[in-house]
């Protein structure tokens, strides 16, 4: 799995194809999608998609194809390194999303959450398989929010794909579990070879990366600048890193106004936050002097 391009991937996301099994493009298949580190304060998501032919699924069970978070680090190595063996029936490809999309996208000026990534990856990544002429039959899916929603949406995109939406999808089809071990060594393999755009940075001692580690908590501490806030491996839009820069980094001072009027020292978290949308900017005193209005019907 060749992550080389990850260094250039602080405010973007990478998609990376397995070789090409060319008995999908006559065999009716099916594909699994699953995805790993959506919950870490550290490092990028991964989404992943495996597909094979119907007729197959039992050897892709028989490769030890399962819920990638009840196997060990090096299973999980052992069972890709098989997949990568048995390139004539079965391919991948994953997408990475750098801390950094993750948290733009979140923070702009569209309502963009987490789910809607999630699922928008999900749906990039079938019409990248299916772009390829792969002959799609089933789709199944791990679930992100309510199953029947997410089932009934992809179900309209896809009308003529037999799609099922499941929770814990890794664990009860084989091909969704073959896609959860490349999304979780993929990310696994991102969090090692990571390479900082900042200097300075080690994440050796940075615990799994999730919010409820205590080594976690404390490199995010030890790791945030007083200035420039955290480096772009960090989710800053996540609670956890929040908290930290309302405690930890300088305030924003400027000239105009008391320097103890709350209004004019914000914190630096509050760059990173999204504005509510029932929140308006007030127009400058020019338009209403000019008599001037926004211009809306043609």
């Amino acid at each position: 799995m060749d992550l080389s391009e990850l260094k250039d991937l602080s405010h973007s996301l990478l998609t990376i194809d397995s070789a090409f099994p060319s008995c999908t493009l006559e065999e009716e298949c099916c594909i699994g999608i699953d995805e790993a580190g959506r919950g870490p304060v550290l490092g990028p998501m991964v989404y992943g998609i495996a597909y094979c032919p119907v007729a197959k699924i039992d050897a892709v069970k028989a490769l030890g194809a399962a819920d990638s978070k009840q196997l060990k680090e090096t299973d999980r190595d052992e069972i890709l390194e098989r997949i990568h063996n048995n390139s004539d029936y079965i391919g991948y490809c994953v997408t990475v999303l750098s801390s950094n999309y993750i948290s733009t996208s979140m923070l702009g000026k569209q309502n963009y959450n987490l789910n809607a990534i999630s699922h928008d990856t999900a749906i990039a990544l079938i019409r990248r398989v299916l772009d390829k002429g792969v002959k799609v039959k089933d789709v199944y899916v791990d679930t992100v929010g309510p199953a029947d929603k997410y089932q009934a949406k992809l179900s309209a995109i896809f009308p003529t794909l037999n799609i099922t939406v499941a929770s814990k999808a890794d664990d009860k089809f084989p091909i969704c579990g073959a896609s959860s071990i490349c999304a979780k060594v993929c990310r696994d393999k991102c969090m090692r070879e990571w390479e900082f755009p900042e200097k300075g940075y080690d994440i050796s001692n940075s615990g799994c990366g999730y919010p409820s580690d205590p080594k976690t908590k404390e490199w995010l501490r030890e790791n945030v600048d007083k200035v420039f806030g955290f480096p772009q491996f960090v989710r800053f839009s996540w609670s956890t890193a929040e908290l930290i820069i309302d405690k930890k980094c300088a305030r924003v001072t400027w000239d105009e106004g008391d320097d103890d009027d709350e209004e004019n020292n914000p914190k630096l978290s509050s760059f990173f936050k999204k504005v509510k949308k029932e929140t308006e900017i007030p127009r400058h005193r020019f338009y209403h002097e000019q008599g001037l209005t926004s211009l809306t019907d043609f």
